[in-house]
């Protein structure tokens, strides 16, 4: 869902890369999953890393005008104990190599967290934490997106 309201925001220039740790997940998502989002896969402005994100933010280019953040269920990792990476300082560090000079940085999460707040902070982001419904406005549970700059 979130590749599909991306690609419905962009041009048709526009690339985007969704990395995937589980290649099943790709396969899902290739096949019936796939039409509850409308196959945003087959659009030629998407293609999948299967692999850790981290290994795109390690690479550190400097390309990427946005990096949208959605691993574990808060700023630590839940899911996988190497995840702590992706929000620990060397890891925001690397995430900020590799945006553009005007890019943005998302990170997704189930809740609200102060210190990762001021973690983005001391890494020289400016930083908006936004509270968003996970249904429609008004419906479903709290989550937090941090955006930063």
């Amino acid at each position: 869902f979130t590749l599909a309201a991306a690609l419905a925001a962009l041009a048709e220039d526009a690339r985007v890369t969704v990395a995937e740790l589980v290649p099943e997940v790709e396969d899902w998502n290739r096949g019936p999953l796939g039409a509850a989002a409308g196959y945003p896969l087959n659009d030629a402005r998407a293609s999948v890393h299967v692999g850790d994100v981290a290994e795109l933010l390690r690479e550190g280019d400097g390309n990427w005008d946005a990096i949208l953040l959605d691993v574990d269920n808060g700023p630590e990792g839940l899911t996988r104990k190497e995840n702590n990476w992706i929000y620990s300082p060397d890891g925001i560090a690397a995430a900020q190599k590799s945006l553009s000079p005007d890019g943005v940085l998302a990170y997704w999460s189930a809740g609200p967290e102060h210190a990762f707040t001021e973690r983005l902070r001391r890494a020289g982001f400016s930083v908006e934490p936004v509270t968003v419904r996970a249904l429609r406005p008004g419906k479903g549970a709290r989550h937090v997106i941090w955006l930063a700059w």
